[in-house]
């Protein structure tokens, strides 16, 4: 067992669909038969009564999104931010300010046109947040704004039940049905399919999974319709939604440089190691577009999962454990090197180590780096480092 993962302990704290829809109870197993031990984190106990810990899991969105009006879970997180903030050694899956931006469509979708602006590959179909009243009293600001029938309405807040609750609208008088705060975006005819793309750290798995079928472009009298994603997009799901009118090649998943282009860009601009982001090929471009993103998802369909989020820990693990000890051998070095100086100090010009003149000067204005300090770093303390 290397040493780094002596006596290292992994926190979680999952609401319990989470853990049954993971079958975390794997994971747990899968740690334990590596040397970890794990713990599960009770927030109705100090956080300090249950450590130390060296890693912890979460999905803790809904308390996120109920702590700005809700006074408990307010003061639940705070608290679990306070113990995190004052261990700074721990590792957190994932940081509070991370995940905060993926709660709210508003922000992630500007992320998401951000990508777009950074990278000709992907686009973000054109959207518009709607702030107040109804989608009809829009429609002229819709239409400034470029986008065409149908509409897809999602809800502003992306978890829980109801984010998953949407609409189709395909003419002004269907703008009426739906309320704020909203986002509407050009829906994008796709053949029924969607690329869930898995992120954990550095590896990412795409998984296919059905979706809506395709509609004519532009407005026509079809009455909205209302559905929850869940029922659309499920590996099992079965809806008339889904079923194409007519028959049509599979479309090409999007290439894997494609892909990984997206993963990196997002990963980027997130700072997230458990995210998904959803994907479609545009039917009459085959241009892929970036249609959601969300952190921590469900995972359904990557068998991989749990040995890929725990090389993903061990390798955050062995990289904290090499720059803490990085850092003890240079504060030993740099202790080592003023030892002569200071013993010199007090001796006169003449017998003074050969070395002062650049020592004084690294005291006076670190400015750059001397020779030997150099040789140090590039050639000695990695040889230090892969002996221990």
């Amino acid at each position: 067992m290397p040493s780094w993962r002596k006596g290292k302990r992994i926190g979680y704290c999952l609401n319990d669909k989470k853990k049954k829809k993971l079958n975390f109870q794997g994971f747990e197993d899968l740690c334990r038969k590596r040397g970890y031990e794990v713990i599960e984190i009770d927030l109705a106990k100090p956080l300090r009564e249950q450590g130390p810990f060296d890693v912890i899991i979460h999905k803790l969105s809904d308390l996120i999104l109920e702590s700005g009006y809700d006074s408990q879970s307010h003061q639940l997180i705070r608290d679990f931010q306070t113990y995190v903030e004052t261990c700074s050694s721990i590792i957190l899956l994932d940081p509070f300010p991370a995940v905060r931006p993926l709660l709210d469509r508003f922000e992630s979708y500007r992320l998401l046109q951000d990508l777009q602006d950074q990278d000709s590959y992907i686009f973000s179909p054109p959207y518009v947040e709607l702030n107040s009243g109804t989608g009809r009293e829009a429609a002229a600001w819709i239409r400034e704004q470029g986008l065409t029938f149908p509409l897809i309405c999602k809800t502003r807040v992306a978890h829980g039940p109801s984010s998953h609750e949407m609409a189709l609208i395909f003419n002004e008088e269907g703008l009426g049905e739906v309320s704020a705060p909203c986002l509407l975006q050009s829906f994008i005819n796709h053949d029924a399919v969607l690329f869930k793309v898995f992120v954990v750290g550095s590896s990412h798995f795409v998984v296919r999974r059905p979706s809506l079928k395709n509609f004519p472009r532009g407005e026509s009298a079809r009455k909205s319709i209302f559905f929850n994603s869940c029922s659309i997009s499920k590996p099992e799901s079965c809806s008339r939604l889904t079923e194409l009118d007519e028959a049509t090649l599979e479309p090409t998943p999007p290439s894997d440089n494609v892909v990984c282009r997206a993963v990196r860009g997002l990963r980027a601009a997130l700072g997230l190691s458990l995210f998904g982001v959803d994907l479609i090929v545009e039917k009459q471009t085959g241009r892929c577009a970036a249609i959601d993103v969300n952190s921590f998802p469900g995972y359904e369909g990557v068998p991989e999962f749990f040995s890929a989020l725990l090389n993903h820990i061990e390798t955050l693990l062995e990289s904290h454990e090499q720059a803490a000890r990085a850092r003890m051998l240079v504060a030993e070095y740099s202790l080592h090197q003023r030892a002569p100086h200071v013993d010199t100090a007090q001796e006169s010009t003449h017998d003074a180590d050969p070395r002062a003149p650049w020592l004084a000067s690294s005291l006076e204005t670190p400015k750059s780096a001397p020779a030997e300090s150099s040789f140090f770093t590039f050639a000695v303390l990695p040889a230090m480092l892969s002996r221990h």
